[in-house]
């Protein structure tokens, strides 16, 4: 078996590798290409503001590509309770061996080390979590837009490497015709008795108004928690903005107290469910092909990408509040027959507590996994928020 470093040359071997390696499997859909190699460009990816990273495909005797894997070091990666330099390791894959996987393994671990890093979390991405975080262990469905999938067989690999369970991500699921709680009309009714509260679904004519409000809720509400950083507003107004052709208004809502933002549920459709037919390019034609596709294919799921209430509304139903105003629409198009949020970390129990209470299953669940260089370290899991 041969390590093969990546460079401009044979950049494209790194995406060969997922799609040969998985394209027999009915539930894969190929991630876009250029959303991949935007973590490796500086000019897209800010992460090389704070680190830098490498790759490598592995290919064996005969010269076939049967793994690959990358490695990052960034200043600003840090989790809660975290006392020696972690880096990350991700866009894994290999054949149903463990020797090839070691390798790959190895060959991060040692460029970690020679960065002064004492860890590695892996399946992890160069940037935000939102994208390309975790390895799948249960569930393994289609996955969502840019949500990482694998085989099973996967986790044996991490495991008998070394690796051990950092944290669970947990992704929810639901029928949306299901009627939803009493206990949230309860809670409804008690928000809606206040002339003061008032709720509204996203109207695209207004998008800056709105991705302010998504800011300051977001930032209020998540910020600080779990690695998770402040917003600006003015990124925020751009991924509005770039969303703005796929934007379903009447599955994303906000809550407001005289007129201030309390609340936000931002949803989108599965747009997988589209990007499937497009073979993992985004070029001219292909965009011309989303359209068509678009207009032609059902989508019959939406997506949950970020649900918070502020602190000092927590607790106090606005959640309930929201859920149910929201319901009022969606349940009554039904244009959706399924629902499904993005993961939350099992360190944030409340928030898992909003998901759960929804009348919700666990639709599949990713691991964050550690291995620890100095294997006499004790290991800790990640603290709980």
């Amino acid at each position: 078996m041969e390590l093969i470093e990546i460079n401009k040359q044979n950049q494209p071997d790194f995406i060969r590798v997922n799609v040969e390696l998985n394209q027999n499997d009915a539930n894969y859909i190929r991630p876009l290409d250029k959303d991949v190699n935007e973590v490796f460009d500086p000019k897209k990816n800010k992460a090389f503001r704070f680190g830098e990273c490498i790759r490598w495909v592995l290919k064996d005797k005969d010269g076939k590509l049967i793994g690959r894997i990358a490695a990052f070091v960034n200043k600003k990666y840090k989790s809660k309770g975290d006392d020696v330099p972690v880096g990350g390791v991700g866009f894994f894959d290999c054949i149903n061996n463990q020797e090839a996987a070691d390798m790959l393994f190895d060959v991060a671990k040692h460029w970690l080390m020679q960065k002064g890093m004492q860890a590695m979390d892996g399946p992890i991405n160069f940037g935000e979590r939102d994208r390309w975080w975790g390895l799948v262990v249960q569930g393994f469905e289609p996955p969502l837009y840019c949500m990482n999938y694998n085989p099973p067989y996967y986790k044996d690999l991490f495991e008998t490497y070394g690796f051990k369970n950092f944290f669970n991500q947990i992704c929810f699921g639901l029928t949306v015709a299901n009627q939803v709680q009493q206990k949230f009309f309860d809670r409804h009714a008690a928000c809606a008795a206040d002339p003061n509260f008032s709720a509204t679904f996203l109207k695209k004519n207004q998008l800056d108004k709105f991705a302010r409000d998504f800011t300051i809720v977001y930032n209020k509400a998540f910020a600080g928690h779990g690695g998770m950083k402040e917003m600006a507003e003015a990124n925020v107004r751009k991924l509005f903005h770039s969303l703005k052709p796929i934007i379903d208004e009447n599955v994303s809502w906000f809550v407001y107290y005289k007129n201030e933002p309390v609340a936000m549920w931002m949803n989108i459709p599965d747009l997988n469910q589209w990007f499937k037919y497009l073979h993992g390019k985004f070029g001219l034609l292909q965009k011309l092909k989303f359209l068509w596709v678009k207009k032609t294919k059902k989508c019959d799921k939406f997506v949950g990408l970020a649900f918070g209430v502020i602190p000092e509304w927590q607790a106090k139903g606005v959640d309930s509040y929201m859920i149910v105003e929201g319901a009022k629409i969606i349940q009554k198009e039904l244009k959706y027959t399924k629902y499904e949020m993005q993961w939350i970390g099992e360190f944030n129990p409340k928030m898992i507590n909003i998901a759960e209470n929804l009348g919700t299953h666990r639709s599949r669940i990713l691991t964050t996994y550690r291995y620890l260089f100095d294997r006499t370290k004790e290991f800790k899991r990640h603290p709980i928020l």
